[in-house]
Order: C-alpha cells, then sequence, then structure tokens
C-alpha cells in the first residue's frame, strides 16, 4: 500500500483550495461593500434632516469640497446604487462557488473512497 497522494487527487484537493480561497476574497468584498452601504445610509439620513440650502462638504482624496445639498444626496445615492448592483454580482458569484466547492468536495470523497479499497 502505497502513501502517496495520487496526481487526481493533489489536483481536486489544489482545485479545492482555490475555490475556498476565492469564496473568503468573495466574502471580505461582501462585508467591505455592506460596510459602505451602510455608511452612505446614515449619511443619507443626516442629509435629509439638513435644510436645502445646508453647506455641505464632501470628501475627496484628502480635501474637503463644498457642495450643496442636491449634489452630495445624488452623488450619494448614485454610490448606493452602484454597490447594490456589486453586491448582487457577488452575491451570485458566491451561489457559483459555493456549488463548485460542493461539487469538488463530493468528487474528492468519490476518489479517496476508491482509493481506499
Amino acid at each position: 500500500m502505497s502513501s502517496e497522494i495520487p496526481p487526481q487527487v493533489q489536483n481536486q484537493l489544489a482545485q479545492l483550495q482555490q475555490v475556498q480561497q476565492q469564496a473568503q476574497s468573495l466574502a471580505m468584498q461582501k462585508n467591505q461593500m455592506s460596510s459602505m452601504q451602510k455608511e452612505i445610509e446614515m449619511a443619507l439620513e443626516e442629509l435629509e434632516k439638513l435644510s436645502d440650502d445646508a453647506v455641505v462638504y464632501r470628501a475627496v482624496g484628502d480635501l474637503q469640497i463644498q457642495s450643496n445639498k442636491e449634489e452630495t444626496v445624488a452623488k450619494l445615492k448614485e454610490r448606493l446604487e452602484t454597490l447594490s448592483l456589486r453586491l448582487q454580482s457577488i452575491s451570485r458569484q458566491e451561489e457559483r462557488i459555493s456549488k463548485r466547492f460542493t461539487q469538488l468536495q463530493e468528487q474528492l470523497q468519490q476518489s479517496m473512497g476508491t482509493q481506499g479499497q
């Protein structure tokens, strides 16, 4: 009996690890975008409390740029919509990765089962 892992099983293990890393990366991206989405929603809530002629400053890189409420609300809503679309895309990718992970796990279990016999 050989204790070496067959090349086919090594390949399946490598694929499984790669898919697992992709899933972790997607989860991190999703968390970051969800946090950004919540910050924008909070900013929009605060802007609603201001009068329409209030002076507002937006962060642009290291600068604070004077703006107005209407323009700032429009930009924040645009960013919110973009984030929402990206989150939907990530969710679809997560579903595909999850299915692929399950498929690879089953293939690996089958390979390991046939190796032990």
